[in-house]
């Protein structure tokens, strides 16, 4: 199981998340209160081992920002909250020359008041996101407002994956390789066995679950959360 420890802010957390087995560190580049400048981030990258993934989390749409600031800071793969935008997509896969790792997020709405139109923006978009051929994964979170990531909020697990079965049963249909699936969105240590249960995801990403305050990581939180992922396989 590919675990990914996100929302990372100093060099300490980045390093121990490492040491305990995760398969990727992100970083928020987006608004929040765990953001990031390229110049922190360039500063922690380089001690980081190589096998660890170090990821870039945005949320503009301007695909040269992105580019001069995975550049910067030494990033080696971006994971977008904006919605799924296939020229985009590709811009960046031809500015980074396929060899920085993209992940779409797609987010699933917890408030939604018309379950079934919100369902069908949920398909359409990972429907977008599965058929980019530059999408390395598509990454599930659970959205507020129109505000996706950050909540440290789940969402309907069962109810997301039949939609999800359906979209990557017809994508797999038309042959190619299909995106990895990472689930996100409220995960800890005590329900991601559930989420993992439900979705058969390929990877779990966790940021606030394994704090100890905002914009800090709690070791045992993150070696607590580190195995009961692996234990669910």
């Amino acid at each position: 199981m590919f675990v990914k420890i996100c929302a990372n802010t100093n060099l300490a957390d980045a390093q121990m998340a490492a040491e305990l087995g995760a398969d990727a560190v992100g970083f928020v580049f987006a608004p929040s209160k765990r953001r990031v400048s390229v110049e922190q981030v360039a500063e922690i990258t380089p001690h980081l081992p190589g096998s660890v993934l170090t990821v870039g989390v945005f949320a503009t749409r301007e695909a040269k920002a992105i580019v001069d600031a995975v550049g910067g800071s030494g990033l080696g793969g971006v994971q977008l909250h904006s919605s799924p935008d296939a020229a985009l997509l590709e811009e960046l896969n031809c500015g980074f020359e396929g060899r920085v790792r993209l992940i779409q997020t797609v987010s699933y709405a917890i408030d939604a008041e018309d379950r079934e139109a919100a369902d069908e923006q949920f398909v359409a978009a990972l429907q977008t996101a599965v058929s980019a051929p530059a999408v390395w994964a598509v990454l599930l979170d659970a959205a507020r407002g129109g505000v996706s990531g950050g909540l440290g909020a789940r969402f309907d697990w069962e109810h997301a994956a039949g939609l999800v079965r359906q979209v990557y049963a017809e994508a797999g249909e038309n042959g190619g390789n299909l995106p990895k699936l990472i689930v996100a969105g409220g995960l800890r240590a005590e329900n991601v066995r559930e989420a993992i249960g439900a979705l058969h995801p390929w990877g779990v990403d966790v940021a606030s679950g394994v704090e100890s305050v905002p914009g800090k990581k709690d070791p045992e939180r993150m070696r607590l959360f580190l195995a009961a992922a692996r234990e669910s396989l």
